[in-house]
């Protein structure tokens, strides 16, 4: 091959390297979007939303119930992302890839196995903002939302997973990680760690920008987890985050029992994602 030939063969290859990567980097677009990406090796499908008119937007992700509508929960907290400047990302964890262990219990244990961390679910968040960032091309902030399943899947990324979120807010979830090394995990931090590692994760916890948001009229008897761990945190799931309150902020939405949409709805819900 001639000197100029080859020149001409390695711009090419470059162009196509730069093609490639302007395409992976495009922004979310603007309004409701879908689509089926690789996060960390796994094929998820994620749901979005630009609100219109926002120049400095902070990214928001949020997490489903145990019906898997991500879709839904994009729609939900539309009106939050609205009011807030907020990107919204809702990744779906299908039901045949993310069982009950692996999604609302954070994939930490597994037939009482305490699972290799570089398995554990939450894992994957830290790869989905790398994924938002990507695509936006620029360092952006992010907080996290969950509610009911979602919220339970939360508290075991706050628990056992480190991360850089502005707001961690659980709503409405099931079940908690109390902050203790006598209960085991997931219920707990026990049984996880060494004895020394233990306790500086147990003050990690203590210390994050953590949001327990509980609908005052979620009284209802929670029998969706009756595991002799969630019984022990109380009957309902507002019991359940009163008693799992330590530590943590704690903001109550009145007249309202265990509905996404009204729960994200509400002013409570930028409270509790206040920084």
């Amino acid at each position: 091959m001639s000197k100029h030939n080859r020149i001409s063969a390695a711009i090419f290859v470059l162009s196509c390297v730069l093609g490639a990567t302007a395409v992976a980097a495009a922004a979310i677009a603007a309004g409701d979007g879908q689509q089926t990406v690789d996060i960390a090796g796994t094929r998820m499908t994620v749901f979005t939303y630009r609100p219109a008119n926002c120049s400095d937007l902070s990214l928001l992700l949020v997490f489903h119930g145990v019906a898997r509508n991500a879709r839904s929960y994009r729609d939900y907290a539309r009106p939050l992302a609205d009011r807030n400047c907020l990107l919204l990302v809702a990744p779906l964890f299908a039901q045949r890839d993310f069982p009950g262990w692996r999604y609302q219990r954070g994939g930490i244990v597994k037939d009482g196995v305490v699972q290799n961390p570089s398995d554990w679910s939450g894992r994957l968040v830290l790869a989905l903002v790398d994924w938002a960032r990507q695509q936006e091309g620029r360092p952006l902030a992010y907080s996290l939302l969950g509610h009911s399943a979602g919220g339970q899947f939360l508290e075991r990324l706050a628990a056992f997973v480190p991360t850089q979120a502005k707001r961690i807010v659980v709503a409405n979830p099931g079940s908690y990680v109390f902050p203790s090394l006598d209960v085991a995990a997931p219920y707990g931090l026990g049984k996880v760690y060494a004895s020394a590692d233990g306790e500086a994760q147990l003050r990690r916890y203590l210390e994050l920008p953590l949001t327990i948001y509980l609908g005052e009229a979620d009284t209802r008897v929670d029998d969706r987890d009756d595991s002799p761990d969630a019984r022990a945190q109380g009957a309902s799931r507002y019991q359940r985050g009163v008693n799992a309150g330590a530590g943590a902020r704690l903001v109550e939405l009145p007249g309202v029992g265990h509905s996404a949409p009204k729960m994200f709805s509400a002013p409570q819900a930028s409270d509790a994602l206040a920084p």
